[in-house]
């Protein structure tokens, strides 16, 4: 059974992970026959947003304990991982990616990402085992691999594709439920939510990245 390091970072779109993506996400690995493994950083959110007035609280949550809401409390801390014991690594988005995965949402192209999803991600690709990203999570896969030229997508929003060229990576215009697949370096990507208007296409795009990436692992590097 291949394995799939699933990357979370909180639960709630505007200050984690998005919910519904992640979920998704976690859906499709299971219904092809894989096994998700849920990973987060043990560190505390950027922020906390309440989603109902979309203001910040003053106030403090753990990445791995608002993670482990969405895992059912089936979660290790990020610096545990080893890219040898997983066969792929898929990151759903929500502002989480952008804010406790990585500071893009403060820094743009100049974004630093956290050391062990960078240490963990290097490895994955150093090992030729693919990596899936979805909505603006990406931008994580620019920043760190921007140097080789990978294709990209977040579908079509202009400032983020901008930065992702930025960062080196070539960004291509999608729609909402494709995936674009770099079978050169084993990256596929998806828009979900960022062109997304309805839970259906997420949950499409996001069977059809895991379907890519799944493929990918259990093919031989070339």
């Amino acid at each position: 059974m291949l394995k799939v390091g699933v990357i979370l970072s909180g639960c709630g779109v505007l200050d984690g992970s998005e919910i519904h993506e992640a979920t998704l996400l976690l859906l499709a690995i299971d219904r092809r026959g894989a096994q998700a493994v849920c990973l987060a950083p043990d560190i505390d959110q950027a922020d906390v947003v309440d989603h109902a007035a979309g203001l910040v609280k003053q106030e403090r949550r753990g990445v791995l304990a608002e993670s482990a809401r969405i895992a059912r409390g089936r979660i290790k801390s990020l610096h545990q991982a080893k890219a040898e014991e997983l066969d792929a690594v898929m990151l759903p988005g929500g502002y989480g990616a952008v804010k406790n995965l990585c500071n893009f949402a403060k820094d743009g192209a100049r974004c630093e990402v956290d050391p062990h999803l960078s240490r963990l991600l290097k490895d994955m690709h150093a090992a030729g085992k693919p990596i899936g990203a979805a909505c603006i999570a990406p931008v994580i896969l620019a920043r760190l691999f921007g140097s080789e030229s990978p294709e990209l997508t977040i579908g079509s929003e202009l400032q983020v594709a901008k930065a992702i060229e930025a960062m080196g990576a070539r960004h291509k215009n999608t729609a909402a439920t494709a995936v674009l697949l770099d079978k050169t370096r084993r990256l596929a990507t998806t828009p979900c939510y960022m062109l997304a208007e309805r839970i259906s296409q997420v949950e499409e795009g996001m069977d059809n990245l895991v379907r890519a990436v799944l493929e990918l692992a259990a093919l031989p590097r070339a």
